[in-house]
């Protein structure tokens, strides 16, 4: 699936065009209030862990207790998203993040915290937001335009950074008054917004012809259609590659704060303040910057700089020095995160777009879990200001290559649904779970055109598995080189009439399109679709017939 070099993305609505839809409106609102929240507790809970007696390496892990649940937990989450009502899923990993909030604010309050019950309730949270985190993300176009989903996604992320600016510094002066538990109980409130506009909002059901899927299954079908969408697995790679070195920057910011700068609570909300700021910043200037740079251009600019600001970091033992890399820190993270958001969303059909999400959470919050343990144990043997170099040097190092061996796509592909094939075969008992399915193409090219056919056929078989195919070939004929048999298997009758009645998308249709247009003129390719033989149930069908 190729696409032209240039920009793609098409006429650049207004920043603030997303603003104007009301549920993505109150949505955001909310979010603002809870994303304060979470900050706040961020604080809280890294600075508790100071005072109970934990290191580097163990205020490390409070970042790690956060990302680690959603590691394990996000792809079976992001199946059970796009199976189930996505409202509801929402509800749930909301009021799973309510009680840890709750709970890690009285037991604070009551003086039994403990260096594991810190992380463990800190943990339950991360349960919940494995339960929420992609399918936030794969409502989006639901709640605003296909146009305006890039300028959805930063202000997403401009939402998290401007919570990032205010609730460290009032986290850290409510922990200089009157200890954290304070901002674990209002982080616990904060979370009551959003469940009210997600109760409050009617979402349209979602028509499934087939049913829902089986958890196992839409697993399946997920990873299947991850490995065969390559501009969606580019995304992927840039992302993973820029946590495992950029989450040092959130993993190391506390050790850098009570060591080498020797700041309190307060000073250590002000740095997080810092990047809060540069993230503000970035959503008021990516719009026109985005219109003038390709993808690929701006995501690699903001790496390197960010890259250049964890040196800088490392390097000069000034709070002042320090805020000001911050800010720009915090401006690169807004450019990278949110671009590579806005390409992940658009790049998915809605049939797969939670399960998608899921995958490229793992990846993102994965390498900010494993980064988190790593750069603490880096800063434990080698001292922090060293960490923050050999990061800073990392993610230089992995931009450079990553540009050239996974490009960014330059813009969306075209993922509507659209119906591939023209006539669905007609089956006695639809949805059966026998299998597996054999389907085979036939087609006629003549030989002229025969290289050209064999090289338009290999994005469809990279459709067909994103799809649900297995076991894909293209074969010639030895006896008659105009004659090419197309094979794939799919797992079960109910997978194959999936494939063939809800997964195909606009851009699949022109991939097959380019490939028919390479046919000998005014033949048709002769499709059949046939049944293991040794099905399941096959044994009482037969024995109904007459």
């Amino acid at each position: 699936m190729k696409q032209s070099p240039a920009q793609d993305w098409g006429p650049e609505p207004s920043a603030w065009a997303p603003m104007r839809r009301p549920v993505f409106r109150a949505l955001w609102i909310a979010q603002l209030a809870a994303n304060m929240g979470t900050w706040m507790q961020t604080v809280g809970a890294q600075w508790l862990m100071g005072d109970l007696g934990g290191g580097a390496f163990e205020v490390a892990l409070v970042q790690t207790a956060t990302t680690l649940p959603v590691f394990a937990l996000v792809v079976p989450a992001g199946a059970l998203g796009d199976i189930l009502d996505q409202r509801r899923l929402l509800l749930g990993g909301q009021l799973l993040m309510f009680l840890g909030a709750a709970g890690l604010a009285g037991v604070t309050a009551a003086g039994a915290a403990t260096q594991g019950l810190l992380l463990g309730l800190t943990a339950l949270m991360g349960v919940g937001e494995a339960f929420c985190i992609s399918s936030f993300q794969a409502i989006q176009p639901e709640l605003v335009s296909r146009e305006e989903i890039p300028q959805a996604a930063l202000l997403n992320s401009a939402n998290g950074n401007v919570a990032r600016a205010a609730g460290p510094a009032l986290g850290g002066a409510m922990i200089a008054a009157t200890g954290p538990e304070a901002t674990f109980a209002l982080n616990a409130l904060s979370f009551l917004g959003v469940l009210i506009v997600l109760y409050a909002w009617k979402r349209p059901v979602t028509h499934r012809p087939l049913g829902s899927e089986h958890i196992r299954d839409a697993i399946r079908a997920g990873a299947r259609y991850v490995r065969s969408a390559p501009l969606f697995g580019a995304v992927i790679g840039r992302s993973g590659l820029f946590m495992i070195f950029a989450g040092g920057l959130w993993a190391l910011l506390p050790t850098v704060a009570r060591g080498p700068l020797g700041l309190s609570a307060g000073g250590y909300g002000l740095l997080l303040a810092s990047v809060g700021l540069g993230a503000v910043l970035g959503a008021v200037l990516l719009p026109s910057v985005r219109s003038h740079l390709k993808t690929n251009v701006l995501v690699t600019g903001a790496m390197v700089v960010y890259a250049a600001t964890m040196a800088v970091i490392g390097l000069v033992p000034s709070a002042l020095a320090v805020a000001a890399a911050l800010i720009v820190s915090g401006l690169a993270w807004v450019a990278v995160l949110s671009t590579l958001s806005a390409s992940a969303q658009v790049l998915l059909p809605a049939w797969a777009r939670t399960r998608g999400l899921a995958y490229y959470q793992l990846v993102f919050m994965g390498g900010q879990a494993l980064g988190g343990v790593g750069w603490g144990m880096a800063a434990d043997r080698l001292g922090v200001g060293t960490a923050f170099v050999v990061s800073g040097i990392g993610l230089l190092v992995t931009t450079v290559v990553g540009t050239r061996v996974l490009p960014m796509p330059s813009g969306p592909v075209d993922v509507r649904p659209a119906q591939i094939w023209a006539d669905v075969p007609d089956v006695a008992v639809p949805g059966r779970d026998a299998g597996p399915v054999l389907v085979t193409v036939e087609w006629r090219v003549d030989r002229g055109n025969a290289e050209a056919f064999i090289e338009a056929m290999r994005p469809v078989g990279m459709s067909r598995r994103r799809t649900g195919a297995s076991l894909w070939g293209l074969f010639e004929d030895m006896a008659d080189p105009t004659l090419f048999l197309e094979t794939f298997t799919v797992g079960s009758e109910r997978e194959h009439l999936r494939l063939i009645m809800e997964r195909g998308t606009k851009v699949d249709q022109e991939l097959e399109a380019r490939a028919l247009a390479l046919t000998r003129p005014g033949s048709k390719p002769f499709v059949r679709h046939m049944i293991w033989a040794y099905a399941s149930g096959r044994d009482e069908e037969l024995s109904s017939l007459p």
